[in-house]
């Protein structure tokens, strides 16, 4: 089904994964639902924002955007049609098989191209002929939407593993400061703080980058190069000849560790249809979470050893060189602007057809598009309010949990407290673990139900990102509670039972805040998903890497029970904030939507 492409609207639709989905059922009713979900779709386009669009339909543009589109096009296409002496006049086609007609060398125009009449003269014609537009087919096994489930699942697994090892190097490190820093012979407590948070400012800077150049050369291609600059800067870290050079490092390596957080969620936004997002996001978000809380058992085995400090780093080197190697063999490209692309380009060599053109294609060189995609997460992250209220929210969750890897061994080792040794202090977090556990598994489980209720049985609903955050406002209450109980327990020396089980309630809590964010910024932004978690990712490293650094002054003037407390009391002042996006989201997503993306 193919309807006329008019300004401010996306490419024509052919909702493939939405016939994967009703193979079972019979012909019409499985006509009768694709008619519905294209309606769905076409009202999402027409109403200017794109919550419920695949993320393989195509870029959804303004009038201005479209008519730049059209422009950047039409000069592709005059370059091209002079190589076409003999280029016959337009056709137009209403049923056809655009693939087979492609190799068979039809030749067409875009929108008001240029072409060339009997007389060899450069012509433009008013309307698009779409016998030139490649596009998925019915049941296409190249659509990663139609690919099988193990291909799925073995491409979430390995970006999950790449997700556990790059927070995993950015706490493990920290029991070893103090030997780092006497190797050095250096006794500033900034520097110490600086050389543990300088990873996460590099997650900060990181996305700028790799979101933009993940949506112009795909996925696959990103990753490889980030895995190898990111090994590379471990052993560099490795033989750091000074601190100011560890520093260096750390930084470097932050920025390219950054690159499987920034993109997983744009990974499986490009193979996993919306409703059953959650499971698959609860995976790779499994590895960003539990990498810092797992760093300290590590560690602390390692510092009671003769190893050193240097060994950490070695250790990553070694587990990160596995994981990249699995990602090179067993990875799959997934992102449809390029596969399309990469089917256009083996098109037009096989049939000489130069005017093929993928329906993904915005017209725009990569130099152009690089030039718009770099400020693309920075604009989302001043422009878009929906944005904008997400990262300040996420910021503060994700500056908490940072704060707690730095104060928690200090607390637990304390003689005057519970008096931990090294070895065994790192167990403490587990309770952080397990809680981030039954969040994951909470969230996967609540989601899919939600999402699968508002699509309805027949699966003619609609669902919106703001369906995400039904579950948010169980982690916006549940998180100030865990800090009171943490605060004032650790403070009157409690059993060490239950400030650990108040860090259960803590990681549950940040846990499904955390999911249930991601989740609505996959769903908002679609195609754009990379760039959305980007600026997402920026805002919270900055907040994970600066607070640490004043929390421990914090804790020794307020104590631990009103220093938890004066976090718990402005995650309480947040509790409403959850509940106004539930019921003004949708108002602020379409009526500040960000144009020209």
């Amino acid at each position: 089904m193919t309807r006329s492409q008019q300004p401010g609207q996306a490419a024509p639709i052919t909702n493939e994964h939405e016939h994967n989905t009703n193979r079972s059922s019979t012909p019409e009713e499985a006509e009768r639902l694709v008619l519905q979900r294209q309606k769905s779709i076409e009202q999402a386009i027409d109403e200017g924002h794109d919550a419920d669009i695949p993320s393989d339909i195509g870029y959804v543009l303004d009038e201005q955007g479209e008519k730049r589109r059209k422009e950047a096009i039409r000069r592709n296409s005059f370059a091209r049609a002079r190589g076409h002496a003999s280029h016959t006049s337009h056709h137009h086609h209403d049923d056809h098989d655009i693939e087979k007609e492609a190799a068979a060398g039809k030749a067409s125009s875009y929108p008001d191209d240029p072409q060339e009449d009997s007389s060899g003269a450069v012509t433009s014609s008013s309307e698009e002929d779409e016998a030139n537009i490649i596009w998925w087919s019915e049941n296409d096994p190249e659509n990663p939407y139609n690919w099988p489930r193990w291909k799925k699942i073995l491409n979430v697994g390995l970006i999950s593993a790449q997700t556990f090892i790059a927070p995993l190097a950015s706490s493990i490190f920290a029991p070893g400061v103090p030997s780092v820093m006497k190797e050095f012979h250096n006794s500033s407590p900034e520097l110490a703080s600086f050389v543990v948070s300088v990873y996460i400012l590099g997650f900060a800077a990181g996305p700028l980058v790799i979101a933009p150049l993940s949506e112009i050369y795909g996925r696959l291609v990103v990753y490889h190069g980030c895995n190898v600059c990111f090994i590379a800067l471990l052993i560099a870290c490795a033989e750091a000849p000074s601190l100011n050079a560890l520093i260096a490092f750390r930084f470097l390596s932050g920025i390219f560790g950054s690159c499987p957080v920034t993109n997983g969620g744009g990974t499986i936004s490009d193979m996993i249809t919306q409703e059953k997002r959650a499971t698959a996001m609860a995976l790779m978000t499994m590895g960003v979470l539990l990498g810092p809380i797992i760093a300290p058992i590590i560690e602390g085995v390692i510092s009671d050893s003769d190893l050193g400090w240097r060994w950490v780093f070695w250790i990553l080197t070694i587990v990160a060189g596995v994981v990249a190697l699995c990602m090179l063999v067993f990875g799959k490209e997934s992102y449809a602007p390029v596969l399309l692309q990469r089917r256009v380009d083996r098109l037009r060599k096989e049939t000489g057809n130069d005017m093929l053109r993928s329906k993904l294609d915005v017209g725009l060189s990569p130099k152009d598009y690089f030039k718009r995609s770099i400020v693309r997460p920075l604009k989302m992250l001043v422009f878009s309010p929906i944005c904008i209220i997400f990262a300040i929210y996420i910021a503060i969750v994700y500056g908490y949990m940072y704060l707690m890897f730095t104060t928690i061994s200090r607390v637990f080792t304390n003689p005057e407290t519970y008096n931990f040794g090294t070895r065994i202090v790192g167990l403490v977090f587990l309770g952080m673990g397990v809680g981030s556990l039954l969040g994951l598994v909470f969230f996967s489980v609540a989601s899919n139900r939600i999402m699968k209720a508002k699509a309805g049985p027949d699966g003619n609903g609609t669902c919106t990102p703001e369906d995400r955050l039904t579950v948010l406002p169980i982690g916006a209450i549940l998180l100030p509670a865990g800090f009171f109980i943490y605060g004032w327990t650790a403070q009157y020396h409690v059993h060490w039972i239950v400030p650990i089980l108040s860090h259960v309630l803590i990681g549950f809590g940040n846990i499904v805040i955390f999911m249930a964010i991601s989740m609505a910024l996959i769903d908002t932004f679609t195609i754009y998903a990379a760039s959305a978690l980007a600026a997402n990712t920026v805002a919270r490293s900055v907040f994970g890497a600066v607070l640490p650094i004043f929390g421990l002054r914090m804790y020794d003037t307020l104590g631990l029970g009103w220093g938890n407390s004066l976090l718990a009391f402005i995650a309480v002042a947040l509790i409403p904030v959850p509940f106004l996006l539930i019921r003004y989201g949708e108002l602020l997503r379409t009526r500040y939507e960000i144009k020209n993306l």
